[in-house]
């Protein structure tokens, strides 16, 4: 991919994650049901942001991936609102920091598995896969971290509950946006020649 596609990339990657950080992810109904109730949608509780980054991986690339992520991190590091509850120097102190700083690693992964092979939707899906768990990682490494450094933020006991609202619940509903951008990228990537 040219330098210009993944300058361009990153500068898309950057708006998508900004916007849909705002943007609560749901899913239609089963179509069985519409003749009833019509077409319900379900919220999935989370919002669009991690599928922002993993579409940036699997259609821009890694370089894209990771400047686009970088870029994001260092706008809600510096005051701009950009992150889920604002932005300042002080985020870092959030217990949800280190999945920020996972989006980095989890685009760069994503963008370098689904560019290793041909455009296949699995290999999309399978690259979509591992950058959201580099994503979890990292931020499970950061809240671990953080319990030991910073007790105050974020103590032991609540630790295994903070598991829960960050990883363990929203993981399922992160796991049904990664299929849907696996397909998105398969399209794009099949519109784009590439």
């Amino acid at each position: 991919m040219s330098a210009t596609n993944e300058f361009l990339w990153a500068i898309i990657g950057l708006l998508l994650t900004i916007f849909s950080t705002f943007v609560q992810a749901f899913m239609v109904g089963l179509p069985w049901s519409w003749e009833q109730q019509g077409v319900e949608s379900i919220p999935l509780g989370v919002t669009f942001q991690v599928g922002a980054v993993l579409l940036t991986g699997c259609v821009g690339g890694k370089n894209a991936g990771v400047i686009s992520q970088i870029a994001y991190v260092f706008l809600g590091l510096f005051g701009l609102p950009v992150f889920a509850q604002g932005g300042s120097l002080n985020y870092w102190q959030e217990p949800s920091f280190g999945y920020l700083l996972g989006f980095i690693p989890g685009a760069w992964l994503c963008g370098f598995m689904a560019f290793r092979t041909k455009r296949r939707l699995e290999c999309l899906a399978w690259s979509a896969v591992c950058g959201l768990l580099m994503i979890h990682l990292c931020g499970l490494v950061y809240l671990i971290g953080l319990s030991f450094l910073n007790p105050t933020t974020v103590s032991p006991k609540s630790l295994p509950e903070l598991i829960m609202n960050y990883s363990t619940n929203p993981l399922p509903s992160q796991l049904a946006i990664t299929c849907a951008v696996a397909v998105a990228a398969f399209i794009l990537r099949q519109l784009l020649f590439y």
